[in-house]
């Protein structure tokens, strides 16, 4: 048995007897309360960590560790606050790790982009309609993902000018919104976004003066 499979079944057996004894403590100190599941999952890293990378299948142990983080993040909720069903805002991230390795070159695409934004978008959309309609929180992660496909696509063109308008421009409607939804009596909107002004402004004196010194 050459020396990579000897060290990927020692890490079997030791998580196997690691797990083991973790349940028999459980049982002995704490019958009542089945701890033992949470630190179990995370010992099962270290032999999926050595299998997928001895047989260099990355894409695997990315479906095999998205898929053992939502267990965990379920198995959490489910033991520690079962009246409180927060598990589906925490394991939307996770379900993209696998999509972008499987994805390959097309990860890096404009097109993965847009469409990872506006799934993303859509999700927490439902998300905040079905399960905390009192406060329009989406807003938020969906003005964070937009940043994604549209740096990505004016800086694959190189217009940086432009990017800055339409960050400017997408971060005005933000705050106004943020504004309206959060403290409507207070008009504090206008602080950031005098400061978001002076991003374009500034880059459009740079590409002046660079273009005058050229002609």
């Amino acid at each position: 048995m050459s020396k990579d499979r000897s060290v990927m079944w020692f890490s079997v057996m030791g998580c196997l007897m690691s797990i083991l004894f973790l349940w028999a403590i459980n049982q002995m100190t704490s019958p009542d309360t089945t701890w033992y599941v949470v630190p179990s999952l995370f010992l099962l890293f270290w032999p999926a960590v050595l299998i997928f990378a001895y047989r260099r299948q990355y894409a695997y142990f990315a479906l095999f560790g998205s898929g053992l983080f939502i267990a965990l993040l379920i198995t959490i909720n489910w033991m520690y606050s079962p009246d409180s069903l927060w598990f589906p805002y925490a394991i939307y991230p996770f379900l993209w790790w696998p999509l972008s390795v499987f994805s390959g070159r097309w990860a890096g695409t404009v097109s993965f982009a847009w469409i990872g934004a506006l799934t993303t978008i859509a999700y927490y959309a439902v998300l905040n309609a079905s399960l905390s309609p009192g406060y329009p929180w989406a807003i938020y992660p969906a003005y964070g993902v937009l940043l994604w496909p549209l740096a990505l696509h004016y800086s694959r063109k190189r217009d940086y000018f432009g990017l800055s308008v339409v960050i400017s421009l997408l971060s005005i409607i933000f705050f106004v919104a943020a504004n309206i939804v959060s403290s409507p009596d207070a008009v504090w909107a206008i602080y950031p976004i005098f400061g978001m002004l002076w991003w374009p402004l500034s880059m459009y004196y740079f590409y002046h003066q660079r273009r005058s010194k050229v002609e």
